[in-house]
């Protein structure tokens, strides 16, 4: 780890890139829409390349899309230090959640020019394509094709609900790149993110050296009843699969509760067929996401959605579909990256404490294939996922900061 303890990156650089970057698919309420491989990802992927090059960077594009933006190193026969994050967003998005880990990238490769740092290793800043799954499920899918999760052919023919492929789309926006996806060795990766949660906020910290990482499964159910009249079918003989979904919606909180304080268990989707006011719902579409740090307490949870829907469709006479679509284990993530953060905090004199990611992220697969592991700051109130997120540009700044010297500490840097 480098000792000038003066060593910073561009805070009002930073800044000023997130908020150009906002601008692509900005919203009435000061967020984001940039869903995956719409045009608008277009725009941002163009602005990043633009930037990336400026800064001296050379660009390659992987078959699923994934950007790498090089700086050289010393040595370029060694594998990278990556780091990186994604520039998709949910449909009510906000102008931190991803794209804050891109540009922190892009940051800490133009203060190294400014600074004049050599390092031994070559660095990547790195976009991942459609972590966040809102328009191809599941989530994080091109991060997890690099990292040998899924195949290539399973993340090219994810498709959204209008049935066009991730293969397609790339094609389209012209970001179906040459380069092979993973199958090649990357010496550490870091991901700096906003915490999407209030516990950094609440305990005035600046700084969290994430540890671990919860364990997730997404499911796809679907309930089939029988689409009747709402007038003549008398009560007791309907077969309403919108009954159906209501009493699995309070069956996931449920299992969440009971395994409290750190589960967490949603319905974060549900459809209604055919959607008519005076028409019993027939077909109820219904998506469940679960998590916990403990893999033996998701496999306790898991067992509950899949007995308590059973008996409910049992006892209003439907049949049901149901589909486990995502699965990874709970992360621990590697202690030598993790130190990496702890002692860039520490030299920066961040309060900091260790921290658990309760949502998954791109590093979360990679840290399958090399050393890994996260930053969080503050956002305020602790809200993501949302258009109103935001985030004090100091902790910005300060994340930024300890990514740099977790780089650094990885890539072997040579003082000016």
């Amino acid at each position: 780890m480098p000792d000038n303890k003066n060593l910073r990156i561009d805070g009002q650089r930073l800044w000023n890139s997130l908020m150009e970057m906002a601008k692509i698919g900005a919203t009435d309420k000061g967020g984001c829409c940039r869903l995956a491989l719409t045009d608008l990802d277009r725009q941002s992927r163009d602005l990043f390349v633009k930037w990336c090059t400026q800064a001296g960077c050379t660009i390659r594009i992987d078959k699923m899309g994934n950007i790498f933006a090089r700086r050289p190193g010393r040595n370029n026969d060694l594998p990278p230090v990556m780091t990186g994050s994604h520039l998709d967003t949910q449909p009510t998005g906000g102008r931190f959640d991803g794209v804050y880990g891109v540009l922190s990238g892009l940051e800490v490769i133009r203060s190294l020019n400014d600074l004049g740092y050599e390092t031994e290793y070559p660095i990547e800043a790195v976009v991942w394509t459609n972590e966040e799954g809102s328009r191809f499920a599941p989530a994080m899918v091109a991060s997890g094709v690099f990292a040998g999760v899924y195949d290539l052919e399973y993340g090219l023919t994810r498709a959204d609900e209008d049935g066009k492929t991730m293969g397609e789309e790339l094609e389209r926006i012209g970001y179906a790149g040459e380069d092979e996806v993973g199958g090649r060795d990357v010496h550490a990766f870091f991901e700096v993110h906003i915490e999407q949660g209030p516990i950094l906020e609440d305990e005035d910290i600046t700084i969290g050296v994430v540890t671990d990482a919860q364990g997730q499964r997404w499911y796809e159910l679907t309930l089939t009843g029988v689409e009747s009249h709402a007038g003549p079918t008398p009560m007791p003989s309907r077969k309403d699969a919108l009954l159906g979904a209501a009493r699995v919606v309070e069956l996931v909180n449920k299992v969440g509760l009971d395994n409290a304080p750190v589960a967490c268990a949603t319905v974060g989707m549900l459809n209604v067929f055919p959607s008519s006011r005076n028409v019993i719902p027939g077909r109820t579409f219904v998506t469940i996401d679960i998590r916990h740090p403990d893999d033996d307490v998701l496999t306790v949870m898991d067992k509950a959605i899949r007995e308590g829907i059973a008996k409910i469709a049992e006892g209003i006479g439907l049949e049901y579909e149901l589909q486990q679509i995502f699965y990874f284990a709970p992360v621990a993530f590697d202690r030598t990256c993790v130190d990496s953060v702890r002692r860039g905090a520490m030299d920066c004199s961040y309060s900091m404490r260790e921290i658990v990611s309760g949502a998954g992220h791109d590093a979360c697969f990679i840290s399958q294939i090399t050393p890994t592991s996260m930053i969080f700051v503050p956002c305020i109130d602790g809200i993501s996922h949302n258009e109103v997120e935001d985030a004090r540009p100091e902790w910005i700044t300060a994340g930024c900061d300890v990514l740099l010297r977790a780089v650094l500490d990885k890539a072997g840097s040579v003082n000016p």
